[in-house]
């Protein structure tokens, strides 16, 4: 079948001008079998990034995804080449997989601008492996569909629903309490993942995942399909199908990764109770795609957005559950009747979110709420300033009764309260002297961890959920106000302040605090500041910055020189001049 549009392929398997080189393309393809009829035959080559391996087990599902995907590619008349990309695995990689997801990035550009791809599956699911296929996808703006892998079924444990992420943070606390032994815990953790796929809970996996679909990026309801349902093959096959007819069509990602898009997935954050983790990623993907998001739009587009999904760690579902809802499209319809998003913006299924979702309402509402009936009223991310940071993230849809209640006089949006410091210069510290009566950690501490940063980590560390001390536990104090450079899991219940930039090993203001010192959190002011006057801050300024952890790989190096703040996206800094890359015909090789 001939295309309307150019194949990028055909300048390496179909250009008479220069038949010499034409031979070498196509060359070793023949040493498995595929013809020069196969590659010359105005069939688009669609790349199949293949995320999954033994060593990223939220994504192995793709290993066997992969096929339906080839069948989709196949019977749409294209050819599909599967490879592999840089593994990311959020709870196996140290000192942190936040490290991975810009080389993940520049390893993606760079295969897809090298080699003859005129289109791409971008497989996906574990946290960081969403924004580094979407970052490529923006940067080489080559057709581009995103398949993700799907949620783990739903787990229970004991009788009760256990959510992933959720499960560990509670088992924490019980251990820090004497509730359980060491072997509980790790029973606990390891016996609640029922199936393949990522985690269950509304974690950074299924917040990034639902905001590619939010996006327009994926097929409608894709993101929420458990990844052992017959229905995620099925899907695998219809995305593969469509990445040909993009080819054809010649739609690429700069058609989608719009402003409006952008501002349409801050609104389905809020609704879906997202990830902290969603501001960096999408202003990191925003920023390859030439579009400039500012940490405050979370606030300004996303706080007052209702949470219509009842799902941890905000509410009591999991991602099963959520599916069998409806999922994405269903929030997205709930959202549109009330005319919180722009349903002109395209997607990748050909039509606009409004063609795709409109009609679509909750099967469940004790899952997916009406607009009219939302778990919480005013959802959205809190973004907060002060003399100790230019933007710190609060999460507010994980605000529970008891901490409402004790630092926050029942009213999140009337609360002005005080603290005290306790300053941790390492999580090392934190995890070694939290249950030292010297620190004197009481009701009325904040938990302040630094030097986790994306320069002083490096790559920003997810460890600012710190749990009480024991002590404060077994006294039914199981939260503590937490405030950090670093990130914390989005399957995270803790209300806490953190993306705090700038960063303590960058000169931020968080490098001031010392322990003892009082702070001030004013949420309807949006500050945070600290009570020490000015004389005093300047002395401490003229201090020198504490050392950093030693880099002790040459990526380590590079990606500290070049690394932005979590408040812009943490993407590197020069990486974002190049636009419209899979534009660009290589230069020969031979």
């Amino acid at each position: 079948m001939n295309d309307p549009h150019p194949l990028r392929s055909d300048a390496w398997f179909n250009n008479p001008a220069e038949p010499g080189e034409t031979a070498i393309y196509l060359e070793r393809f023949a040493n498995r079998g595929i013809t020069g009829q196969e590659l010359r035959a105005g069939r688009p080559v669609i790349g199949i990034a293949q995320s999954g391996s033994e060593l990223t087990p939220c994504n192995f599902i793709h290993v066997s995804l992969v096929q339906r995907v080839k069948d989709g590619i196949r019977d749409a008349g294209g050819i599909p080449v599967e490879f592999p990309t840089h593994p990311i695995q959020e709870s196996v990689r140290r000192p942190t997989a936040a490290l991975d997801r810009n080389l993940a990035y520049l390893a993606l550009v760079e295969i897809l601008t090298g080699y003859p791809f005129d289109g791409v599956v971008l497989t996906t699911g574990c946290d960081k492996t969403t924004p580094a296929a979407l970052m490529a996808a923006a940067t080489v703006d080559i057709p581009a569909i995103v398949l993700s892998g799907g949620p783990m079924l739903d787990a229970t444990w004991e009788g009760h629903r256990a959510g992933s992420g959720m499960v560990l943070w509670q088992a924490r606390r019980d251990l820090a309490a004497g509730r359980i032994g060491p072997d509980e815990l790790i029973d606990r953790v390891v016996g609640t993942v029922p199936s393949a796929g990522h985690c269950n809970t509304m974690g950074t996996a299924l917040s990034m995942n639902s905001l590619a679909e939010a996006l327009g990026m994926s097929l409608p309801g894709c993101a929420a399909i458990p990844a052992p349902y017959a229905e995620r093959a099925a899907m695998a096959y219809r995305t593969g199908y469509r990445a040909v007819e993009l080819v054809r069509e010649d739609v690429r990602p700069s058609a989608i990764l719009t402003r409006a898009a952008f501002d349409n997935a801050i609104v389905v954050a809020s609704a879906i109770g997202a990830s902290t983790n969603c501001p960096p990623h999408l202003a990191a993907i925003a920023a390859h795609a030439g579009i400039r998001l500012d940490v405050r739009d979370w606030d300004r587009i996303g706080y007052h957005i209702p949470l219509l999904v009842d799902l941890q760690p905000a509410g009591r579902h999991l991602g099963e559950s959520f599916h069998r809802a409806g999922g994405v499209p269903a929030v997205i319809g709930e959202l549109l009747a009330a005319g919180l998003l722009d349903g002109t913006a395209a997607t990748v299924s050909g039509g606009s979110i409004a063609d795709n979702c409109a009609a679509r309402r909750s099967l469940d509402t004790e899952v997916i709420r009406r607009y009219g009936d939302p778990v919480k009223h005013d959802a959205g991310f809190m973004v907060l300033s002060g003399n100790v940071a230019d933007s710190a993230i609060l999460k507010t849809s994980v605000i529970g009764d008891d901490y409402r209640d004790r630092y926050l006089g029942g009213d999140v949006a009337t609360a002005c309260f005080e603290v005290r410091a306790v300053v941790f210069d390492s999580p090392e510290q934190y995890r070694a002297t939290i249950e030292d009566p010297e620190l004197g950690v009481g009701p009325d501490s904040m938990l302040i961890v630094r030097n986790a940063g994306p320069v002083g980590y490096p790559g920003s560390a997810e460890v600012v959920n710190m749990s009480p001390p024991g002590a404060l536990v077994r006294q039914g104090i199981e939260m503590l106000p937490c405030m950090g450079d670093g990130r914390q899991s989005g399957t995270s219940d803790s209300p806490s302040l953190l993306n705090v930039s700038p960063e303590a090993a960058v000169g931020g203001g968080i490098a001031l605090i010392r322990t003892g010192d009082r702070l001030r959190v004013d949420l309807p002011g949006r500050r945070i500041d600290l009570l020490v006057d000015e004389d005093e801050l300047q002395r401490r300024r003229a201090e020198p910055l504490p050392e950093v952890v030693a880099s002790y790989t040459p990526w380590q190096e590079l990606f500290r020189r070049h690394v932005t703040q979590l408040s812009e996206g943490a993407y590197l800094d020069f990486a974002t001049a190049y636009r419209s890359a899979g534009r660009i015909v290589p230069r020969h090789s031979h």
